[in-house]
């Protein structure tokens, strides 16, 4: 039992990487105040710019040509997201429906591009990132097992961004005015803070932070950009985010259960018991069990008091 608990956890935790940034861009966003369930496309964005750009660069770039894949995604994450920022800050636009305009230009741009620049609609990638042990650490008996032998240098990345997320959002200026735009936006602007372009710098990040997602996917577990990609992951990344209530650390643990429901499915044939069992039960029961947690959590979860309202600084 121990071996297979060994097994699941370094997987869940690999699953849960680019799960937990997705969520956490999402959180950046709603917190200024602007919905943005267009994290499946921009983390899609992501995955593909990463795709691309590691495929053509490998020859002369190397290893590094997977690093400068993740900036690549990052970047295109950000500006895609612009978007989504015109249309609902600007524009005033209804957000889900400027949200879900991003995914689908997403799903259809990114395989169009892909048929054009390579003749394919999947792009491999030679080379990704290796899991690796973590030096000292892990050799902590119980501890090092489980999350620090055969970890992914980005897992390791995106909990550090989770720190400083949570450090910036709640311990500094940026991120009290970047939650009093999404709380009280008239306040926040009697005070002097310009609503419209902290919630621009909000989508942006988040924008930023699904691209990147879409690159750890690619050069970790994935290795390939495909319409695949396109499975749900910033779907899941949104349920994350309200089961987590909008804070930092919910997210993460929301993101730990909905990875190790995703990692138990995928490795349900080492139990014995369940071999028999049809696949299809197996491939939705991530799914289900999020479903089921936000039937059972939501209710309580409420969201920033603005998140989803356009404003209008004329009619403050």
């Amino acid at each position: 039992m121990w071996d297979i608990i060994t097994n699941i956890v370094p997987l869940a935790l690999a699953y849960t990487a680019p799960l937990l940034i997705i969520a956490l861009g999402g959180l950046y966003s709603e917190r200024s105040g602007v919905v943005n369930i267009g994290l499946e496309g921009l983390m899609g964005i992501g995955a593909f710019t990463s795709a691309l750009v590691i495929s053509k660069t490998a020859g002369n770039l190397g290893h590094t040509a997977v690093y400068v894949g993740l900036l690549a995604a990052a970047l295109a994450g950000g500006i895609f997201s612009v978007l989504h920022a015109f249309a609902s800050v600007t524009m005033r636009s209804d957000q889900v429906v400027s949200g879900t305009a991003i995914n689908i230009l997403s799903a259809a741009l990114t395989v169009y591009l892909a048929r054009s620049l390579t003749g394919s609609a999947n792009i491999q990638i030679v080379s990704g990132f290796i899991k690796r042990d973590v030096p000292v650490l892990s050799k902590i008996p119980v501890i090092g097992p489980l999350f620090f032998r055969e970890a992914y240098i980005t897992t390791l990345i995106v909990f550090l961004i989770v720190v400083f997320s949570w450090f910036i959002l709640y311990y500094r200026p940026f991120g009290l005015r970047l939650r009093a735009c999404g709380e009280n936006p008239q306040a926040a602007d009697s005070l002097g803070i310009n609503v419209l372009k902290m919630r621009y710098i909000g989508v942006i990040i988040s924008g930023v932070l699904a691209g990147l997602g879409g690159g750890i996917v690619i050069t970790t577990y994935s290795g390939e950009f495909s319409p695949l990609v396109y499975s749900g992951l910033g779907f899941l990344a949104l349920a994350a985010l309200i089961f987590g209530k909008w804070n930092p650390w919910g997210v993460v643990g929301a993101s730990l259960f909905f990875g190790l429901a995703k990692t138990v499915a995928d490795m349900s044939k080492l139990f014995e018991g369940l071999k028999g069992m049809p696949n299809i039960i197996f491939n939705t029961f991530p799914y289900v069990v999020t479903l089921v947690a936000l039937v059972l959590f939501s209710k309580n979860a409420a969201g920033p008091k603005a998140a989803g309202e356009p404003y209008d600084p004329g009619k403050r």
